[in-house]
């Protein structure tokens, strides 16, 4: 299917109007279970270390609206952004789409539909796109027409980042919404964290 102009896949139902795609904060179960129930936020440096994309990068994607922060945005000078673990996935496929060349246009189009979906929709989900247009396929055989028909170069298996990008962070830290503190990834030799955290 392809995604359209209005943020929806051809052949799926748009979005009533005015109603926004949820964008309450959201965790990768293992990520849940590993760091308690608490809602857990990623800071700009760890998301981009995730992502595999540069401070500027993710700085530019927030202020322009592409992909911001669902946690905490940024309140002037001083505040930190926080990202959700979803974010951060959203961060890395972009990362992808622009890597292949597909316009930015289009990336913001498919980041649209990614944040109208659940999050077992994304797990099963596959972008295709031939640089022009960006495809979900849900099913082998969507991937397979797509690919017989020309349509699809290359393809994103959206359960794939999701593995990947919650392998990395469970490698760096994240932050507690409700009480700020610091949880240190499965580094035990990080004691920066575990002092900053005694200090506060």
């Amino acid at each position: 299917m392809a995604i359209t102009g209005d943020g929806t896949a051809e052949g799926a139902l748009p979005l009533p109007s005015g109603m926004v795609a949820d964008r309450a904060p959201v965790q990768a179960a293992a990520v849940s279970a590993e760091r308690g129930t608490a809602v857990i936020g990623y800071r700009g440096p760890t998301a981009c270390a995730a992502a595999g994309i540069t401070y500027r990068q993710l700085d530019y994607w927030a202020r322009t609206g592409l992909v911001e922060p669902s946690v905490r945005p940024a309140y002037g000078s001083g505040t930190q952004r926080l990202y959700s673990f979803r974010d951060v996935v959203v961060l890395k496929i972009v990362k992808r789409l622009l890597d292949t060349g597909v316009s930015l246009q289009n990336i913001r189009t498919a980041v649209q539909h990614l944040r109208s979906r659940g999050l077992a929709d994304l797990t099963r989900m596959t972008l295709m796109s031939d640089g022009a247009t960006v495809y979900e396929c849900t099913s082998p055989d969507q991937v397979v027409d797509l690919l017989q028909g020309g349509q699809g170069v290359f393809g994103i298996a959206i359960g794939v980042v999701w593995r990947d990008v919650e392998s990395t962070l469970s490698q760096l830290h994240g932050e507690r919404v409700d009480t700020g503190e610091t949880l240190v990834g499965q580094n035990p030799h990080d004691e920066l964290a575990r002092r900053r955290n005694r200090a506060g």
